[in-house]
C-alpha cells in the first residue's frame, strides 16, 4: 500500500470565499499564521480549498502546467452572469474565441480609442468642476463607476449606444452603476440586455454600416481554421463580458489610486511635477502615456495594494504537486494577488505606499510571479493594456489641474467578493491646482 500523500496545514476556521465578508481578514490572518500553502474547508462547496502564496507555485498553476488546471470556485455564477465568454470558456472554445479577439487589444488599435477616452473624461472633469462651484463633494467611488463605464461601452458599441439608449429610453446598461450586488436578481436583469446586444450585431450585419468598435472586431473576426464567424451567441457573451470586465476592475482600481494619493502628499507632489513637466496634448497616445513613468508607478502600486481581482480559482484536472504537497485531481486551488502583493519576502514595507519600488531598477528585487494585478499565463487579462491606458490618460488630465482630497464621513472599510472594493463611496473635494 502507497503512504497517504501529506497534506499541508489545515486551518480550524471554515468560511465561504467570495461571500464571507470577513474572508479578507481570514485569508490575511491565516497566511501569516500557516505560511505559503494551506487548506480551510468551504462549508457551501462541502469540500477543503487549497491556498497557495508562493511565486513558483503560482507560475506552476498559472503558466507552466496550466493545462492541468480548469476555472474553479465559482464558476457557475460568474456563466450566469456572462455566458460562456473568455472569462468563463475552457478547452478549444477558450482558446479559438481568445484567438478571434486577440488583435482587437493590439497596441496600435488601443491607441485608436485616444479621442474617446480624452473626451469621456472631459465630461466628467466639467461636471465635477460645477459640483465643486455649487461647495460640493465628489463622490469619486460612483464617478469612477460610472466614468469607465462609459468608455467601456463607447468602445463596444461606438455611435450605435444613442441609438440603443433612444430605442430603450435610457441608458440600458445603467444597471451596472445603479445596482452594485452581483447576485443572481442582477444577473437575470443583465442578461436581458443580451437580447439587446445581438439585436444591435444583426442590425449591423444586414446593414453593413462602417463601426471603429469591439462589437464590430467582434462581428468581423474569423476563425484561424475555418475562417467562420463567431455565432450570435459567441459573439454576444463576449460584448457580455467585456462591458463587466472591462468596467469594474478599472473603475475600483481608480478609485484605490485617488485615496492612495490623497494619503501620501508627497507621491502626489512627485505625479503632479511630472504631468507638468510634460507636454499637455489632446487625446494623447498609449505611448506618450507609457512614457510618464512616475504615473506609471503611481497606477503600480495602487494595483498591488488594492487589485481588484484579489482572488482567483483554479481546479486540478490531474493530481499535481505544490510546495511538495500531492494536490488531488479536483482541487479547487486559490491564488490572491492580494496577499502575494503584500508578502513581506518580497515587498519591504508591504502595507506602504511607495511607488518608486516599480522604478525599472527595483525589479529584480521581487520573483516575477510576486507581482500580477491582471493574472498571468494564457488567461491574463486581454484587456490589460486598455485597462492601463485609460488610468494613466485619466491621472494626466485630472492632476495637471487638480488635487482631490479624501473626506472622510465614515471608517474606510474593504469589501472582497468578486473585486476588491471600498465598502462604502468616498467623497473628495475638488481643489484647482495654483
Amino acid at each position: 500500500m502507497s503512504a497517504t500523500p501529506q497534506l499541508p496545514p489545515k486551518a480550524d476556521i471554515q468560511f465561504d470565499i467570495g461571500e464571507a465578508d470577513d474572508a479578507l481578514r481570514y485569508t490575511t490572518e491565516l497566511a501569516a499564521i500557516h505560511g505559503d500553502i494551506f487548506r480551510f474547508h468551504s462549508p457551501s462547496q462541502r469540500a477543503d480549498l487549497w491556498l497557495i502564496n508562493h511565486p513558483d507555485d503560482v507560475k506552476r498553476v498559472l503558466v507552466s502546467n496550466h493545462k492541468n488546471y480548469t476555472k474553479g470556485l465559482g464558476l457557475d455564477r460568474v456563466r450566469i452572469l456572462l455566458g460562456h465568454g473568455i472569462m468563463t470558456s475552457e478547452g478549444e472554445l477558450w482558446k479559438r474565441q481568445r484567438y478571434m479577439m486577440q488583435p482587437s487589444f493590439h497596441r496600435r488599435v488601443i491607441t485608436e480609442f485616444s479621442k474617446l477616452i480624452d473626451e469621456c473624461n472631459d465630461r466628467f472633469i466639467a461636471r465635477w468642476e460645477a459640483q465643486s462651484a455649487r461647495g460640493e463633494l465628489v463622490n469619486i467611488t460612483d464617478e469612477m463607476s460610472e466614468l469607465t463605464l462609459e468608455i467601456v461601452l463607447l468602445s463596444i458599441f461606438g455611435s450605435d449606444l444613442e441609438r440603443l439608449e433612444k430605442d430603450f429610453g435610457s441608458n440600458p446598461f445603467d444597471i451596472v452603476t445603479k445596482e452594485t450586488a452581483r447576485d443572481l436578481k442582477f444577473a437575470y436583469k443583465f442578461r436581458q440586455l443580451a437580447k439587446l446586444v445581438g439585436a444591435l450585431a444583426k442590425r449591423r450585419q444586414v446593414e453593413k454600416t462602417e463601426h471603429f468598435d469591439f462589437l464590430q472586431m467582434l462581428i468581423d473576426a474569423r476563425d484561424k481554421e475555418t475562417g467562420a464567424p463567431m455565432s450570435e451567441r459567441e459573439l454576444v457573451d463576449e460584448a457580455m463580458t467585456l462591458i463587466v470586465a472591462g468596467h469594474e476592475t478599472t473603475a475600483s482600481a481608480l478609485n484605490w489610486t485617488w485615496y492612495l494619493l490623497s494619503q501620501n502628499r508627497e507621491a502626489e507632489r512627485l505625479l503632479h511635477a511630472e504631468i507638468d513637466a510634460a507636454e499637455e496634448k489632446a487625446a494623447p497616445s498609449l505611448a506618450d502615456m507609457e512614457s510618464l513613468s512616475y504615473t506609471k508607478n503611481v497606477v503600480d502600486e495602487a494595483l498591488r495594494l488594492y487589485p481588484p481581482g484579489w482572488m482567483l480559482s483554479r481546479r486540478t484536472i490531474a493530481p499535481d504537486v505544490l510546495s511538495g504537497f500531492e494536490v488531488p485531481a479536483g482541487t479547487d486551488v486559490l491564488v490572491s494577488p492580494y496577499l502575494l502583493h503584500r508578502h513581506p519576502r518580497y515587498w519591504k514595507e508591504p502595507a506602504a505606499f511607495r511607488p518608486e519600488r516599480f522604478d525599472a531598477a527595483h525589479e529584480s528585487e521581487r520573483p516575477r510571479f510576486a507581482y500580477m494585478p491582471f493574472a498571468a499565463g494564457p488567461r491574463h487579462c486581454i484587456g490589460e493594456t486598455l485597462a492601463l491606458y485609460e488610468m494613466y490618460m485619466h491621472l494626466y488630465k485630472v492632476a495637471r489641474r487638480y488635487r482631490l482630497t479624501y473626506v472622510p464621513d465614515r471608517p474606510l472599510e474593504l469589501e472582497a467578493h468578486i473585486n476588491l472594493r471600498t465598502r462604502y463611496p468616498l467623497l473628495m473635494k475638488l481643489e484647482r491646482r495654483s
